[in-house]
């Protein structure tokens, strides 16, 4: 038998060059098989002729926790800074045992939407919650999704003007010893990675500068990426220009962060004369078009950033925010977004670069987010079969227009992790069940 596996006559692919499949070896991707083509050596077949291919998806934002906290009666309808402080109390309740359910049920659900690699952003360290970088790695494993661990912080509370209470936050030495702990276990810097580490405070607003210049030097010094939220409401510009005297990226570039293992989470509010600087630096943009519209923070300018040469990714950003973890509905969402913004020529094309080599990009990752020999064999597969899709001329243009959500098969690092639609080896009914029980509960204690 041969570890070569060839994934055969597709209706599309998102890859020039590989009309007729696409050849897997072991993790890797070996072979593009052109119109009329057959690999080079034996392989084995898998019949592609009912599904499109597109590279594995990848998430470069979201908040796994807040899965437990959907359309939460105390925080719907209202704006960022509000919405935070009606979620606070309840997300201080979170235990272990809620986090490791957040987490496997928010992998699962961007898994069965096409992702293969995704971003966490873990901010919030209520006490009992110390491992929950190494919950989140073991959940990660377990399913074989390839997984960015961001260690968040929060030291700025309400005492000291920020906004989360005391009962989330840690001191900055806590932060800092945990952050090289969680980097020595878990960052893999190789290639192929399935897990690795970036340090991540979560927003100028909850964290102070001694903090934001201590991470940015242990990064550097440890080869770790440097992810917050930036310029995303209007508030946060007030905050920056009352506490520091300046615009969020200035004061950025003051904490010695503008350099290219640095990604932004929303960065909605850039001026004309900030976008040229963020390219010159490197600097990542994770567009989260869905949260964007939920909390009305404002449009993400992705057409300058890009022409700028900024790297511009996608995310789903937070379950409480978006209220899903479903990256092809963000895609959808952007392109919708997109063209409002701007005017119709913005394409499908675009928007899935964006959610694949664009987010991979943000991530710091050249081994995934495209189907190229030598990179990893990372695919999602959708079939065409549903009514939404009837009639459609274009497979590839169908998955965002038409509103493709659910992939039909997955494959990571060479092995099918969802076939059929459901994800191997997993009891998702169970898994609804014990989730739908934790939020309840933490919601039923602050009642």
């Amino acid at each position: 038998m041969t570890n070569r596996l060839w994934i055969k006559s597709p209706i599309a692919i998102l890859a020039d060059g590989a009309e007729n499949g696409v050849v897997i070896e072991g993790a890797r991707i070996a072979e593009l098989i052109p119109a009329g083509g057959a690999p080079s050596t034996p392989a084995q077949i898998f019949d592609a002729a009912n599904h499109v291919v597109l590279p594995g998806l990848v998430n470069s934002h979201h908040h796994f926790y807040q899965t437990l906290t959907r359309a939460h009666p105390d925080a719907i309808n209202k704006p960022l800074f509000p919405w935070l402080q009606a979620l606070y109390p309840i997300w201080a309740r979170l235990t272990p045992d809620d986090l490791r359910l957040a987490t496997r049920l928010a992998l699962t659900e961007l898994m069965l939407s096409g992702v293969t690699t995704t971003s966490d952003h873990q901010y919030v360290f209520p006490r009992g919650l110390e491992d929950a970088l190494d919950i989140q790695a073991e959940e990660a494993r377990a399913l074989g999704v390839r997984m960015t661990l961001n260690r968040g912080s929060m030291n700025l509370s309400e005492k000291d003007g920020g906004l989360p209470p005391d009962s989330v936050v840690q001191d900055a030495d806590t932060i800092l010893a945990d952050c090289e702990r969680v980097i020595a276990r878990h960052h893999d810097a190789s290639n192929g990675a399935m897990i690795q580490v970036a340090l991540a405070p979560c927003s100028p607003f909850s964290v102070t500068p001694e903090l934001m210049k201590g991470t940015a030097d242990l990064a550097n010094r440890c080869g770790c990426g440097l992810h917050t939220h930036l310029a995303e409401t209007r508030d946060e510009d007030e905050f920056c220009h009352d506490r520091f005297g300046l615009r969020p990226l200035d004061y950025l570039e003051d904490m010695g962060w503008m350099g290219p293992r640095t990604w932004l989470a929303h960065g909605v509010h850039f001026d004309d004369d900030e976008i040229p600087r963020l390219a010159a630096a490197g600097v990542g943009v994770c567009h989260c078009p869905t949260s964007n519209m939920t909390l009305a923070s404002g449009q993400c300018r992705t057409r300058e950033l890009e022409a700028a040469g900024v790297k511009l990714g996608l995310g789903v950003d937070g379950s409480a925010s978006n209220d899903s973890s479903n990256l092809m509905e963000g895609v959808r969402h952007a392109l919708l977004l997109g063209r409002l913004t701007y005017d119709a020529t913005l394409s499908h094309l675009d928007v899935l670069r964006w959610a694949t080599a664009g987010s991979a990009a943000c991530l710091n990752r050249a081994d995934i987010g495209a189907i190229a020999p030598g990179l990893q064999a990372d695919l999602a597969l959708f079939t065409l079969d549903e009514l939404r899709f009837s009639g459609a001329g274009d497979p590839l243009a169908a998955l965002v227009l038409c509103g493709a959500h659910r992939a039909d098969r997955v494959m990571i690092a060479g092995r099918w992790t969802v076939e059929d639609g459901q994800p191997t080896g997993l009891d998702l009914a169970r898994l609804r069940a014990e989730h739908g029980h934790a939020a309840r509960r933490i919601s039923e204690k602050t009642a």
